[in-house]
């Protein structure tokens, strides 16, 4: 088999077992929704979880699987190629120790300084005292997942470095069980129930860092405080971070504006985004961000051994892999959201209504779903050449763009404008990610790449519109569950059979791709 070939193959298996692993993990994360949704529907309670869980939550992206992971793994693995696994550890150490010092320090800070945050984050719950009241409370309480999660990002950094994938991917189940398991457990404990969703928070917490020590201890790593701060590694690192948390700050910034136009439109209006939001975030988890996970440490040896041409193939084959799984999850969200919001949510206190609007906030993240997995796959490259000040300028102009539409569209669509608005500009994000791939000297083929996202675009619409059709709602069923359940399944299975048909038909590439690899895997090749 030849390297590419070679090459073609390590990426598909560590990306179908990251995808697998992370698939399990989305599947508890919609269950950790459903459960949510039917203890607590969409309302005061939820809006102040959401919007507290959202501070800490915020923050876990630029400190940990946001900037803090993506500036240490290059660095990471380029010690670890070109000099030994002790001196990567030893790099290792003293980001943990800084880690320890920097976010325990902020996590102290934003339990102190919480009902600002929440003033200026939400300020439309002032109106409200008691509203106001329990997401500061809720806030502090959940402050300490930051440091969590952060030490976990850590982690999963070193062992993806070390091709360790499976069980990093899977460890935000253990959050996901976490939150699960406390909410059926304790929320008949607390006078306010939705106390037992912040204490899950941080059981998932510890869970999801613990289950990733075992093998970080198999990798030969010991931790011991080190405080190497002018090490000239750890200089670097730093180096990165600065321009990484910058350009996404712009966007947490984005984020936090969403929240606090939200917390002024009808109650629910918070929540009905938030629900729609992990719709569309299950694609993109468990396809985009598993491509991502796997590219970053592929892109970041190629970098090290000074292969710009493998660095391209690298990149053809993430970014198309990503479109093939993404493009039919955005249409089948687009024309089918209402259908498997019904299935997922609308149980218990989660009325109709509720259903209604969390479907209109779905169908403007679906589109958005392309821009938010596409810059997931492309951000890597520019990282793993250690060039972290053009994607944080990009970031700020589509977050400049994100905001000038915001009124506009809440006018024409009320809460489901932030999510138009937030996709529109996701888009344009990567769209500019792209245009300067080649400035980059990685070689871009716009050529190829645009027919091959057509083939796959064309496919993905005629297979949802053609499942569509199928008169799946002539059967009748003994129990709503089973019809939904099997209403829905019905027209997922027959929109993938017309899918890939189609896309054998157009002969895209990504589908030979994962095809032969399948059929070596039933092989046993």
């Amino acid at each position: 088999m030849s390297t590419s070939k070679t090459k073609k193959s390590s990426l598909v298996s560590s990306v179908g077992l990251v995808s697998t692993a992370t698939a399990f993990s989305r599947i508890l994360g919609l269950v950790r929704e459903q459960v949510m949704a039917y203890f607590f529907g969409a309302g005061m309670a939820t809006d102040a979880f959401i919007t507290a869980f959202r501070i800490p939550n915020l923050l876990r992206d630029m400190f940990a699987e946001g900037a803090l992971s993506s500036a240490f793994i290059p660095v990471f693995k380029e010690k670890m190629v070109n000099q030994s696994d002790e001196e990567a550890f030893s790099l290792a150490r003293t980001v943990v120790t800084a880690i320890l010092v920097v976010v325990g320090g902020i996590v102290l800070l934003g339990i102190i300084a919480t009902p600002a945050i929440i003033f200026l984050s939400a300020k439309g719950f002032a109106a409200d005292p008691a509203k106001f009241e329990l997401t500061v409370s809720l806030t502090r309480l959940m402050f300490v997942y930051l440091l969590l999660v952060s030490l976990s990002a850590m982690v999963m950094g070193m062992l993806n470095s070390f091709g360790r994938f499976g069980i990093p991917a899977v460890s935000p189940a253990m959050f996901n069980l976490g939150m699960i398991l406390s909410v059926l457990g304790l929320h008949s404990y607390f006078d306010i129930p939705v106390y037992a969703l912040a204490v899950g928070v941080l059981v998932g917490g510890v869970g999801q860092l613990a289950i990733q020590l075992p093998q970080l201890w198999r990798i030969g790593f010991r931790f011991r405080p080190q405080f190497n701060l002018l090490d000239e590694s750890f200089k670097r690192v730093v180096r990165l971070f600065g321009p990484m948390i910058a350009g996404m700050s712009a966007g947490r910034v984005n984020i936090l504006l969403n929240t606090l136009l939200a917390s002024f439109l009808m109650e629910g209006s918070i929540s009905y985004l938030s629900y729609s939001y992990r719709l569309m975030h299950f694609p993109l988890g468990v396809f985009a961000v598993a491509l991502g996970t796997v590219a970053l440490p592929n892109a970041s040896e190629a970098v090290a051994r000074g292969d710009m041409k493998e660095l391209g193939r690298t990149f053809h084959r993430a970014f198309g892999l990503n479109m093939f799984l993404v493009l039919p999850s955005a249409v089948f969200l687009w024309l089918l959201g209402r259908d498997l919001v019904d299935l997922i949510y609308q149980w218990g206190a989660f009325s109709e209504t509720d259903a209604a609007n969390t479907a209109r906030a779905l169908t403007h993240y679906s589109y958005g779903l392309i821009g938010f997995a596409a810059v997931r796959v492309t951000v890597p490259f520019f990282y793993a050449l250690k060039d972290s000040m053009l994607p944080m300028k990009i970031s700020i102009v589509s977050v400049v763009v994100n905001m000038l539409l915001y009124f506009p569209l809440i006018k024409l669509w009320d809460f489901a404008g932030l999510a138009a608005a937030t996709s529109i500009a996701g888009i344009l994000n990567f769209s500019l990610l792209l245009y300067y791939l080649p400035s980059r000297r990685i070689p871009v083929r716009y050529g190829l790449l645009f027919l091959s996202v057509t083939r796959i675009g064309v496919a993905a619409v005629f297979a949802v519109l053609a499942a569509e059709l199928v008169p799946i709602n002539l059967v009748s069923h003994q129990s709503e569950v089973a019809g939904r359940v099997i209403a829905l399944g019905a027209k997922l299975g027959m929109a993938a059979f017309f899918y890939l048909l189609l896309c054998f038909v157009f002969r895209v590439e990504e589908f030979r791709l994962v095809w032969g690899r399948l059929l070596n895997r039933g092989t046993g090749r």
